[in-house]
């Protein structure tokens, strides 16, 4: 026997039916009438239109733009960007303001507000619009204006501080009504400072812009110093403004110190990294070795070689391609350092004349190799996307490049100490070092030692040449650059000495950034080259002496 349903139940079916043949009706109309809103919205610029077309008559078209950028409308800006670069213009047939597409060789008339095509054009169906630079800035300043209430915050954040830079008494306004919606508090200071710089440029009561200068003030940079120089003209506002502007000097000189200090700490980890493979195979190997620096353009073009292989092949992995490149670049740079030990080197030790003059004919080998393979032009090296960029810290300006080149350099001058004071293998380098008979005596094969000890220097220069590879342009020539810096680097800092070498490349960098702004860099070098000279003759053993082989003789 059936059991009978409530009968309410099957009435409110028809009812829940009709309901959700509602919603979905609604929902697909919804984008539809979404979009329709969006072309009423901007079928209210419409009739502003023809306030763009004035001939030469430019105060009544900067009149325009202005009445255009007054709506608000989320559709003037786009309309008064097109206008900016030239791409609005007057249909003759009709005088209707137009914007002229290109596709191929044909050009298309499509209505600057719904977008709908309207027609293909001929070369003598429109006018152009006349625009100055006035009315090109005065676009930029109400751009930035109505872009202040994007939803993106970082759009928001960029339109107050292009506003900043183009302080302007038109920008008051928009200013405030933004930073009344605005919630965001970094872009909520960035308009703060905007709305300042705008006020001193504006007619507002001394009161208001005494208020502004301290605002901007607090800027600190060299645009807040112009703002304040400029107030300095008002007599109201002059001696605030001259106490301000010596307040920002002192604020900016010493984020000139800082900044030098940091390009200073970039350039030494930069020779730190050129230097700190010369420091094993000079300063704890005693060899001259002057293909040092074919071994960092080698690990250079090895990353060449892997990115080409990635973008060729396998295009969503060029982010990881340095991590890629770096071990390739250890062992073929230590190979080759291997192979040049075995077969000239180890023939020559205690010889360093000889040294000298091998190790400069086996560079100016491995330098025509590499020209005659890949050819005498620069070679271009990417940067993954991590790389590029910059960012602010204070008053510092801090690319990502060189911030990642800084921590690698401390990363490999760490596994290097680590390698050399904690390992079996650091250990039989350091009593070849020291006592070459005795070690061999002990057991130790010192001419394996020998020779993984110069490939592991060759293999430092080599990942060295991948982190200059981001940094420096990439042909034969690269080791040549820094073939001398890191003799002196090694030189002054104690031959055998790897702290001697971090201090003495970090040293040497910042000394270079503060004799570059007076002396020019080429002189800044002569000079550091003669104070070298100097320090070399009262201490000839560098900062941090150590024993090697080359003091048992």
């Amino acid at each position: 026997m059936l059991q009978r349903l409530p009968t309410s139940r099957f009435r409110s079916i028809p009812v829940f039916g009709a309901l959700f043949c509602l919603v979905a009706l609604l929902m697909l109309l919804a984008p539809d009438g979404a979009r329709a809103q969006d072309g009423q919205d901007a079928e209210e610029l419409r009739p502003l239109l023809s306030g763009l077309d004035n001939g030469r008559d430019f105060a009544a078209t900067e009149a325009g733009i202005r009445a255009i950028a007054a709506t608000g409308n989320p559709a003037a800006a786009p309309l008064l960007r097109a206008l900016r670069n030239g791409d609005l213009e007057i249909r003759k047939s009709d005088n209707r303001v137009v914007l002229v597409v290109e596709e191929g060789r044909d050009d298309f008339a499509v209505d600057p507000l719904t977008g709908e095509r309207l027609g293909e054009l001929g070369r003598r169906d429109t006018n152009r619009i006349s625009i100055n630079n006035n009315i090109r800035n005065l676009i930029d300043e109400v751009v930035a204006g109505l872009t202040l209430r994007a939803e993106d915050p970082a759009i928001r954040r960029t339109a107050a501080l292009e506003m900043l830079a183009a302080a302007s008494g038109d920008n008051v306004e928009p200013l405030r009504a933004a930073l009344a919606e605005e919630d965001d508090a970094g872009v909520r200071t960035t308009m703060q400072r905007a709305l300042a710089a705008s006020i001193l440029q504006s007619d507002a009561p001394t009161e208001e812009k005494l208020e502004a200068l301290e605002t901007v003030a607090a800027v600190g940079d060299r645009q807040a110093l112009q703002l304040l120089n400029r107030a300095t003209a008002d007599a109201e506002l002059a001696e605030r403004s001259a106490e301000l502007i010596r307040g920002v000097e002192r604020k900016l000189q010493m984020w000139e110190f800082a900044q030098n200090i940091w390009f200073g700490l970039s350039l030494g980890s930069v020779l730190l990294l050129a230097a700190i493979g010369l420091a094993i195979t000079f300063g704890v190997m005693g060899v001259i070795n002057m293909a040092h620096g074919e071994m960092v353009m080698l690990g250079a073009y090895t990353t060449f070689v892997v990115q080409e292989v990635i973008r060729q092949n396998f295009p969503e992995l060029f982010g990881a391609s340095l991590a890629i490149a770096l071990p390739l670049a250890f062992c073929v740079a230590g190979l080759v350092g291997i192979l040049i030990e075995r077969t000239v080197i180890r023939f020559l030790y205690g010889r360093p004349l000889e040294t000298l003059l091998a190790t400069w004919g086996i560079s100016l080998i491995l330098q025509q190799t590499v020209r005659v393979i890949f050819g005498a032009t620069n070679r271009e090296v990417g940067n993954p996307d991590w790389m590029s960029g910059a960012f602010q810290l204070g008053g510092l300006s801090i690319t990502y490049s060189r911030m990642a080149i800084v921590i690698f350099a401390l990363i490999v001058f760490g596994l290097l100490v680590l390698l050399l004071q904690r390992t079996a293998f650091g250990l039989q380098i350091r009593a070849v070092t020291q006592n070459r008979k005795m070690a061999s005596t002990m057991g130790i094969r010192t001419p394996w030692t020998d020779a993984l000890t110069f490939g592991l220097g060759s293999g430092v220069a080599g990942i060295a040449g991948v982190a200059l590879s981001q940094i420096d342009n990439v042909s034969p020539n690269l080791g040549q650059s820094y073939i001398i810096d890191s003799f002196l680097v090694v030189v002054f800092g104690g031959v055998g000495n790897l702290w001697g070498t971090f201090v003495g490349a970090l040293s040497l960098g910042v000394l270079n950034k503060f004799l570059e702004p007076y002396a020019g860099a080429v002189l800044g070098k002569i000079l550091v080259l003669v104070l070298i000279i100097l320090f070399i003759q009262r201490r000839p053993r560098g900062l941090f002496p150590q024993k090697g082989r080359a003091a048992e003789g």
